[in-house]
């Protein structure tokens, strides 16, 4: 089964525990040479970022890619004033809650009635639309797709408000177990203090 085998991956990776800044911070090293850094909120156990970083062809280490929370401009090859430019332009992000998978999408004013969001099963991914066709964004949740879940339509919903949409998708059972069990394994790591060790999430 594909849970079980992403859990036993998750167990087999050499973990190192980071504790700072309010945040518990993992980092894994998967047996395929690929890492992925995670932080959840210490008071709140909610995940905030999780990052990957993929072996290159050639056997050496690849950019990170953020696949929750907030990307830092500190980690992006582009200027100030590329930031800056872009500023207005619609950001999507993830920001998952203990229930469900969630995006948000900011600066973008539209009236809720333009917006659809659909689910497509046989690509895999969520499909959002503007009736005025001023904006499309196909996305996929990597989380069923490391687990073999199937997408369903109605874990699929939205809101917007305060010019952003936010779409979310429940949880399926399977990744809500797997989580908290996870959760638990990562708690009984020994957390050090910042400056102990390097998490490498930085």
């Amino acid at each position: 089964m594909a849970v079980q085998h992403w859990a036993d991956a998750l167990r087999k990776a050499k973990k190192t525990a980071l504790i700072s800044d309010g945040k518990r911070k993992a980092h894994y090293v998967f047996e395929d040479g690929n890492e992925m850094a995670e932080e959840y909120d210490l008071k709140t156990d909610e995940l905030v970022l999780r990052k990957w970083r993929h072996k290159t062809s050639f056997g050496g280490q690849g950019q990170w890619t953020w696949e929750v929370g907030e990307t830092n401009p500190n980690d992006i090859n582009v200027t100030s004033d590329l930031i800056k430019e872009n500023s207005s332009n619609p950001l999507f992000m993830r920001k998952d809650t203990k229930a469900s998978f969630q995006w948000r999408i900011r600066n973008i004013s539209y009236p809720a009635e333009v917006y659809s969001v659909s689910a497509e099963p046989t690509e895999r991914c969520c499909v959002i639309r503007t009736s005025n066709k001023k904006y499309y964004k196909k996305f996929s949740i990597p989380d069923l797709d490391r687990c073999q879940l199937p997408l369903e339509s109605a874990a699929l919903s939205f809101t917007h408000a305060n010019n952003t949409l936010i779409i979310s998708y429940k949880k399926p059972k399977e990744i809500l177990t797997l989580e908290q069990e996870l959760l638990v394994e990562l708690k009984k790591l020994k957390g050090t203090s910042e400056g102990d060790i390097d998490c490498k999430t930085q």
